[in-house]
């Protein structure tokens, strides 16, 4: 009977695996992703563009609109049958474009946000993709790590994982690597394994892969759920209800035109039935939720390149409004390259290039042996404090990996937000085991009973505590980030046993250590930029009130430091949920605080109708960023839990990119909201010429003619529109608030006058062709009226596209034609357009005429008005405005 791996002892599982303690080889990591593949999860298959282009057709009003095609060429009308065939056909491809483009900026993103993992390889530790994983591959494990495969654990100090998901189980369940001796034990009995998916909450260890992609123990999950339909996100969801909205009075327009046109004006009903599908299916912005997609996505194309990884679209839009950044300090605010500035000794304040490390110093001792800065080829990877630490030895020319190899590990009590500490247990040379333990100074000293005391060990007094808390406190009020370091020797320990942090007492106090992580240059900057924006900039840190009050002071987040605006962890403790929003206005700087704060803190702000951004990179921080409006974590320094839980996760964790996102994000709503106006401000022109035309009992467009001016002038336009650069005050404007959407801020009312104004400027120049003709013959008459109103509705929607690249602002400035592809989007609609007039081969299929100047001036009249117009309503309201 074949054993499970959890049955195995660590040594047989790594002969069955072919691996060993140094990991595997390349040339057998090479050899294993030829045999097992990616290590990922089967995702939908993509459909193909046969597929997609069918899937154009299958659109109510694209089947009417062919049924109308197909009777008209039964009945010889070829010419009409044949523009609709062709709009159909574009349309489709168009569509097929669209949805080709959003899949490709998604697919590319998905690409750059690809989990990582640390492995062994070769005896050296390296990051790579997650995906890359193979059975075999030695796993390095670490709290807020998610487990990227199934793993059989071969070594766990003090190792808990939440398996929740696959076990049900509410609480983290204590790992072990002792193998197990029952068959066929449940999933969350197998306390030696860890499965793909999984969280590590507490405690680090490693683990061998036996198992990857669909052959995990999530992956035969993922065998037995049926294929699910792709859900939409909340905007487009708005967007879709929009047109199904418009739809429907549009719908009800058509009928409107076709009736009147049947019944009063004795039309055919052949010819009223082609004009009113026509109308409803130009009239229909049924590109619309296409083109909101493509607009984000290529947002966040634009996010990635500026190191903002949008791993949700919704959030591009949402970021526009952000009112309120919560950020973390370390990393964020700052370079989060600690350097040490200070140490102190007994009595003793040194400055650290004067300081000169030995190997009997337990100062030194304590600063490299409790740390698990892993030294590599490519440099020191770990906790940028505990980096900073070693930098600082190798700095002084210390031989660090000597000192590391003269007192190897054999067990460890990783640092965790209760206890401040963290301690590593080292068997000396002469047989002495050792316990070193760094963390915070309060915390440290209460477990402190001696002093190391230049060379003498003594108990420590009262007065020894004094002189340390002054230390701390003058080194914390240059914004030093303070550690305290003891040692303790230890007459016996077993590695078998499991460290307590019942060990951590009666140590022995050696010394403080005084860091530094200077502010990033560019933040100071950004958060004036945010404020002036409107954007209101927290400081949320675990750190002493004092030091992140001379933060938060040197870069201008306060003038000066007051009981009003600082509040630390226990005084947030003693507010009441009312209390705190009540004085959450006041408060810019949350000091010493616990992770499950920043919760509260969102809350209270959104509680007051504010839109909060909220950073973090720890397994603890993931509530409240999934709390917030917009969670951002870190890329570096974050967990893979924190990173799962964020909207934006920042590929080099500087504050300054959050602002940069913003500004993309006001962006992208801004050119989102453009389009919109100007689709529905077109699209209702033409509903108004159409139906008006029916009411006056006029000649009516032919349906070839709606149908090419919905095309050519729709589309290019309204996509060039989403590519709009920000405007010159987009950072200047306060955030619109939560309860603004599309057509807010006067877009409503814009589009309805903008879309009678097109109606009307149609109709007049129909009716000034008819009053004031330029032929005697009345049937010319009329078909050069029509061809006027055909050219006058497709050129005041190209005169409008300038018109909608400022919602208020003038478009008579240098920017008017700072956009390329908008520029030939328009020229190349006009070509279009006017070729069915200029071109004699196509007049007859588009029934048109060849217009002579004096109309093609009035043409352009209609245009111009157009641009004219609504320039000046737009001047009146800046006008208003400032009264």
């Amino acid at each position: 009977m074949k054993s499970h791996y959890y049955q195995l002892k660590t040594k047989k599982v790594l002969k069955m695996l072919h691996s060993s303690e140094q990991g595997l080889t390349a040339s057998q990591v090479e050899q294993r992703q030829k045999e097992s593949g990616a290590n990922s999860l089967a995702e939908q298959k993509n459909h193909s563009l046969a597929e997609k282009f069918i899937a154009q057709f299958k659109d109510l009003m694209i089947i009417i609109l062919i049924i109308a095609a197909v009777i008209a060429g039964i009945t010889g009308d070829l010419s009409d049958a044949m523009i609709i065939f062709l709009v159909v056909i574009l349309n489709a491809a168009f569509g097929v474009f669209q949805e080709t483009k959003a899949e490709n900026a998604i697919q590319a993103l998905k690409e750059m946000t690809t989990a990582t993992s640390r492995v062994k390889r070769d005896g050296q530790v390296k990051v790579i993709k997650s995906s890359e994983l193979v059975p075999g591959d030695l796993v390095i494990l670490e709290a807020g790590d998610i487990i990227p495969a199934d793993l059989r654990l071969l070594q766990s100090s003090s190792l808990k994982i939440e398996e929740a998901a696959l076990t049900g189980e509410s609480l983290p369940t204590e790992k072990s690597t002792a193998p197990l001796s029952e068959a066929e034990l449940p999933l969350g009995d197998r306390e030696n394994m860890a499965f793909m998916n999984t969280n590590v909450t507490y405690g680090t260890g490693m683990g061998i892969v036996t198992a990857i992609g669909m052959q995990t123990e999530v992956g035969k999950i993922a065998k037995l759920l049926s294929e699910t339909k792709q859900t939409i996100t909340p905007l487009q969801q708005s967007i879709t209800h929009l047109s199904k909205l418009l739809s429907i009075l549009i719908l009800a327009i058509a009928v409107i035109v076709f009736l009147v046109g049947t019944i009063v004006n004795q039309t055919s009903f052949l010819a009223m039935l082609l004009t009113a599908i026509s109308l409803a299916v130009a009239a229909i912005p049924e590109g619309l939720p296409a083109i909101v997609t493509i607009t984000l996505a290529l947002g966040t194309q634009v996010m990635a390149r500026k190191k903002a990884l949008v791993r949700r679209l919704p959030a591009v839009e949402t970021l526009g409004a952000t009112e309120i950044i919560a950020s973390d300090k370390t990393g964020t605010l700052t370079q989060n390259k600690m350097s040490v500035e200070k140490l102190y000794l007994p009595d003793e304040l040194i400055t650290a290039k004067n300081y000169q490390p030995t190997a009997s110093d337990h100062l030194i001792q304590s600063m490299i042996l409790a740390n698990d800065t892993q030294i590599t080829e490519q440099g020191l990877t770990g906790d940028p404090t505990e980096t900073a630490l070693i930098q600082f030895n190798l700095n002084q020319q210390f031989k660090v990996a000597a000192l590391q190899k003269d007192f190897p590990r054999i067990a460890s009590l990783p640092f965790d937000s209760e206890r401040k500490l963290m301690s590593a247990i080292v068997k000396a040379a002469d047989g002495d085991i050792i316990m070193y333990t760094k963390g915070a100074v309060d915390e440290l000293l209460e477990r402190t009973n001696q002093i190391f005391d230049h060379g003498t060990i003594r108990l420590i007094t009262e007065i020894d505590r004094k002189q340390i808390k002054q230390a701390n406190q003058q080194l914390a009020t240059q914004a030093l980030r303070v550690l305290a370091f003891a040692y303790r020797p230890m007459e016996k320990f077993s590695s078998n046993v499991q460290p307590s942090p019942i060990l951590e007492n009666q140590l022995i106090f050696v010394g403080l250590v005084g860091m530094i992580d200077p502010e990033r240059p560019e933040v100071k900057q950004a958060i004036v930029q945010a404020k002036t924006a409107g954007i209101r900039t927290l400081m949320i840190t675990g750190d002493h009130k004092t030091t992140a009050a001379a933060i938060a002071q040197r870069l201008k987040i306060i003038a000066q430091p007051t009981e009003e605006n600082i509040v630390t962890g226990s005084q947030l403790e003693k507010m009441s949920e009312a209390e705190l929003k009540r004085r959450v206005p006041e408060i810019s700087v949350y000091a010493r605080v616990a992770p499950e704060h920043k919760v509260r803190i969102v809350k209270a702000w959104q509680q007051r109708g504010k839109i909060v951004a909220m950073t973090g990179d720890g397994v603890n921080d993931a509530p409240a960023l999934k709390t917030a409006d917009i969670g951002i974590g870190m890329g570096i320094t974050g967990t893979e839990v924190s990173k799962n839980a964020s909207d934006i996760v920042l590929a080099d964790d500087n504050f300054a990119t959050i602002i940069t996102a913003v500004h993309e994000g006001r962006r992208v709503f801004a050119n989102i909201q453009k389009a919109i106006q100007y689709l529905l401000s077109a699209n209702l022109g033409e509903v108004l010429t159409l139906f008006f035309m029916t009411l006056l009992a006029w000649d009516i467009l032919a349906p070839a003619q709606i149908l090419w001016i919905n095309l050519v002038t729709d589309t290019f336009p309204a996509i060039a529109l989403g590519i709009e650069k920000a405007e010159a005050n987009v950072m200047k404007n306060r955030p619109r608030g939560a309860k603004s959407n599309f057509f807010s801020n006067g877009v409503l009312a814009s589009i309805i006058y903008q879309g009678i104004l097109e109606g009307s400027l149609t109709l007049g120049v129909y009716w000034l062709a008819i009053q004031f003709p330029f032929h005697h013959s009345n049937e010319l008459i009329h078909a050069d009226a029509l061809t006027m109103a055909f050219a006058t509705l497709g050129l005041i929607q190209l005169f409008h596209a300038f018109n909608s690249k400022s919602i208020h602002e003038t478009i008579f400035t240098r920017r008017t034609f700072n956009n390329r592809i908008f520029n030939w989007s328009i020229i190349i609609s006009a070509c279009l357009l006017f070729s069915t007039i200029l071109i004699p081969a196509f007049n007859a299929t588009f029934k048109v005429t060849a217009l002579n100047w004096q109309q093609w001036s009035i043409v352009l009249l209609g245009g111009i008005l157009m641009l004219l117009i609504v320039e000046t309503v737009k001047l009146v309201q800046r006008q208003l405005q400032k009264f």
